[in-house]
């Protein structure tokens, strides 16, 4: 017998009603979160989200609280991976299960999770292509209220990670080396350095590439078609070896659209620079650039 087939990338809102309706074991987070108000992810939350999801809030659950000793760096730090697991097993989640992610602000805080459960050894993790909208506009059913409450824990158990994490050393490091490509998901006016509502210094790492997360998107909210990204990324990269990008944004969150986007036009996985440019700029002696 054929076992159903896992998403490991994008799930559609019509493909997400289907794998409901079977039955198959499936636990769905809703990620909705604002920086400039932390609060609003949750009540954005309460008022619509699909049925049975939980709620993951970037700062509660998908960072590192304090003094967690193996924690990344920036201002969204990454939790080690134990106290991740224990975060999955404390709603529920197991090895068996498919995961499904998704927002309301284009991808910009989901993919963490999609790429935490990477990280953690878990395949079976899909983001829902176009978010709550398109799910709404599919005619999927919405729910309000505070959500449901996990009656067992979960038995998740880490794996071997399936995606890379590269830390500040080793950024620094390979600065200026062909071995590394760095790709800035920021706004360009924060990649040049003309405006900074987040970090103490304005800039960029010096050599990166400027890709803006939101650029990855087409107008009918889901990502564009895998042939677009691909030409986009191929004329980003300029003949750079797309096996050496690294991705970083501010805080290693808005980072993780950009490596979605490269799976979905065919490319093999890249790396992840989660303390990104919150954590590189907190060293004076490490090198900025200004302008394009």
């Amino acid at each position: 017998m054929t076992s159903a087939p896992s998403f490991p990338l994008l799930i559609s809102a019509v493909q997400l009603q289907s794998l409901q309706a079977s039955g198959r074991p499936l636990m769905v987070f809703d990620c909705s979160f604002d920086l400039a108000q932390p609060s609003a992810g949750m009540a954005q939350y309460q008022e619509a989200h699909i049925p049975g999801a939980l709620y993951a809030d970037l700062d509660q659950h998908l960072s590192a609280r304090p003094g967690d000793p193996a924690a990344s760096g920036g201002r969204h730090p990454l939790p080690s991976r134990e106290a991740f697991a224990a975060w999955l097993r404390s709603v529920g989640f197991n090895n068996a299960m498919q995961a499904v992610v998704y927002d309301r602000q284009g991808v910009n805080y989901c993919g963490r999770l999609w790429w935490m459960l990477k990280w953690a050894g878990h395949e079976a993790v899909a983001v829902l292509d176009g978010g709550l909208p398109v799910w709404q506009a599919a005619g999927g059913a919405v729910q309000s209220g505070s959500g449901p409450v996990p009656t067992a824990p979960g038995d998740f158990a880490l794996q071997t990670p399936l995606r890379r994490l590269v830390s500040v050393d080793t950024v620094q490091a390979q600065l200026g080396s062909a071995a590394q490509t760095i790709v800035d998901a920021r706004a360009p006016a924060r990649f040049r350095g003309e405006v900074e509502p987040l970090d103490p210094v304005a800039g960029h790492i010096p050599g990166a590439l400027n890709r803006p997360f939101s650029d990855n998107i087409a107008l009918d909210a889901r990502f564009k078609p895998a042939e677009l990204l691909k030409a986009e990324f191929d004329a980003l990269l300029a003949g750079r070896d797309p096996a050496s990008v690294v991705h970083q944004c501010g805080s290693g969150v808005s980072a993780v659209p950009n490596m979605i986007a490269m799976e979905v036009a065919g490319f093999a996985p890249t790396a992840l620079f989660a303390g990104s440019w919150s954590q590189w700029c907190s060293d004076p002696s490490r090198p900025c650039a200004q302008g394009a």
